[in-house]
């Protein structure tokens, strides 16, 4: 599973979605969406987006989660 770090990335920043909502205009629906894992892609613009607006690389916003790591976590 692919985890997108951007709540951590936000506390590191000390910046709330409402604020990466507005900067990004995109609909606090939208970034939940990609938050929680509901997405199926997320744009290369918007990575670029989130990586500026972040101040973060792209291996820092994506984190891979193998299968075996998920089970031990329910």
């Amino acid at each position: 599973m692919i985890k997108i770090n951007i709540v951590e990335l936000l506390n590191k920043e000390n910046r709330t979605k409402y604020w990466l909502c507005t900067q990004m205009s995109m609909t606090n629906r939208n970034l939940n969406r990609i938050i929680n894992g509901k997405t199926t892609s997320i744009s290369f613009k918007y990575m670029e987006e989130f990586c500026k607006l972040l101040n973060c690389n792209p291996g820092e916003l994506i984190t891979y989660l193998p299968e075996e790591n998920l089970k031990e976590e329910d």
